[in-house]
């Protein structure tokens, strides 16, 4: 049921990655086979050019991602979450937007601790949706 979800966001971020003429969604999953499943779903909805998916452990397969980054959707494994924005952290363009899903589990107490201290350099904002979600911006 997760990689659904996963698999619909990448489709909505390529589809308006298209509709805008201009960026690429990067994505990162660790099973070959959610893997193969995304390309498909991704072929079937034409957005699959605008699109690349490294397979493997994020804290591997990001750390070759160049930026500048306008955009970061955290939305895989939660103790992965803070790890992830400090690799791409100095990747960030200005005024970046990162956007964290499931903010009200426990295991997303650091990485909301760090958002929210001014000192990392976000403007940060919880928004109000089931399972919580911190809408970030970099300063």
């Amino acid at each position: 049921m997760h990689a659904t979800v996963i698999v619909t966001s990448t489709i909505h971020l390529a589809a308006a990655v298209a509709d805008n003429g201009v960026g690429h969604v990067w994505t990162t999953e660790l099973s070959q086979t959610k893997v193969d499943a995304a390309r498909g779903n991704l072929a079937q909805a034409g957005v699959a050019e605008h699109v690349t998916i490294l397979a493997g452990d994020a804290l591997l397969t990001l750390a070759e991602v160049r930026g500048p980054i306008g955009l970061l959707l955290l939305d895989g494994w939660k103790d992965l979450c803070l790890p992830v924005l400090r690799l791409l952290e100095d990747r960030l363009a200005p005024a970046a937007l990162i956007v964290a899903d499931d903010t009200t589990f426990a295991s997303m107490a650091d990485y909301l601790a760090y958002v929210r201290d001014p000192a990392h350099g976000y403007v940060t904002i919880a928004f109000p949706v089931e399972d919580g979600m911190e809408i970030s911006c970099r300063t």
